[in-house]
């Protein structure tokens, strides 16, 4: 069964390539992930890999947490399940059944 790891500390320059090929030396990676800013474009510094199994996951938590890419040391652990976001973001801008604003002017 697939593992999925969490990679953090990365330069902004490091590549998903550099990533699944360093990964590919403790086993096969199915897949990686790197999380670019939506606004910029530029990668955040962080992202996922996931291994094919659950020991070349923990063989890679162990060689590569602390690991030093690119003049960096690299966070490797287990990801954590993707928290779920509210879609609310306040009353603002809602209308209420009459058309007008739920908020008071005054």
């Amino acid at each position: 069964m697939a593992k999925k790891l969490y990679v953090g500390n990365l330069s902004y320059s490091t590549t998903e390539d550099q990533i699944r090929e360093l990964f590919a030396q403790v086993g096969e990676v199915d897949s990686v992930s790197l999380i670019m800013d939506r606004d910029t474009g530029r990668a955040k510094g962080f992202g996922f890999v996931e291994m094919n199994t659950e020991a070349a996951a923990q063989e890679a938590i162990k060689r590569f947490n602390n690991y030093s890419l690119d003049n960096r040391n690299l966070t490797v652990n287990e990801a954590r399940p993707r928290e779920e976001r509210s879609g609310g973001g306040g009353d603002y801008g809602r209308r209420d059944s009459s058309g007008g604003n739920r908020r008071s002017r005054y």
